[in-house]
């Protein structure tokens, strides 16, 4: 029976990676990421995007929660998306499709994670993370949401999203740490996104100096820096033994 079990275990886990794989040649042969980075072709498109989506605000927002959902269970950076998605939304609604999409896609990962690949994210993680694994057997819930607060101290946001799976997390836990954890990051991060579409709805040029000195710009970035100064304050204090 538990050989089964596993042969299960490795054949679904199998299909979890041919789906990311089939998703991320889709992805890269479908659209030319240039054009989604490009400038010139977001401002082209601004009047398009815009109007569309607030003729079908309610569809979209879905769309997008799903989107987001996707998107981390295809371990894809998040900060692109969270930048378009604040272009599209604001930084209001896009926050709240984000820290939504994002719990809820890091948590299937995670529990995915558990169920086919713990072995291997053990193997492949437990040392270098041993540290933060420390704390987070002491109290998970306060430990992993400031680890999310501090941006995982530079880890990159998929594997924030596994790493419970090391030390056993509650899906309960899990959902409260990360829901509230990712609340400023994401906010800063989508208001930047939103603060783009200002400057291009005044048909502004996106050279350095005028974009810095625009408060739709300069204020995220500043946000931005006083989270990184917190989340040194937080890791100094609360990540020591």
């Amino acid at each position: 029976m538990k050989l089964k079990s596993s042969n299960s275990k490795i054949y679904l886990g199998g299909i979890y990676l041919a789906v990311l794989c089939i998703a991320i040649y889709f992805l890269f042969s479908t659209f030319d990421i240039k054009n989604l980075t490009s400038y010139e072709f977001i401002k082209e498109n601004r009047e398009i995007i815009i109007k569309y989506k607030d003729n079908n605000i309610f569809f979209l927002t879905i769309i997008f929660f799903i989107i987001t959902i996707l998107l981390n269970l295809l371990l894809c950076p998040m900060l692109l998306p969270t930048l378009i998605i604040g272009f599209i939304f604001g930084k209001w609604l896009g926050t709240l499709i984000l820290i939504f999409g994002n719990t809820v896609g890091g948590l299937l990962l995670c529990q995915l994670a558990k169920t086919f690949f713990s072995d291997l994210i053990e193997k492949k993680f437990k040392t270098k993370f041993s540290k933060f694994i420390n704390f987070f057997n002491k109290n998970e819930t306060i430990y992993f949401m400031c680890f999310r607060f501090m941006g995982g101290g530079g880890t990159p946001f998929p594997i924030q999203n596994v790493l419970p799976a090391l030390f056993n997390m509650s899906a309960k836990n899990y959902i409260i740490a990360t829901f509230l954890g990712i609340i400023p990051t994401t906010f800063v991060t989508v208001a930047l996104g939103s603060g783009i579409e200002k400057i291009i709805d005044k048909n502004a040029e996106l050279s350095f100096l005028p974009v810095v000195q625009s408060p739709e710009i300069y204020f995220p970035i500043i946000g931005f820096f006083i989270l990184l100064l917190i989340g040194f304050v937080i890791k100094k204090n609360y990540f020591k033994e």
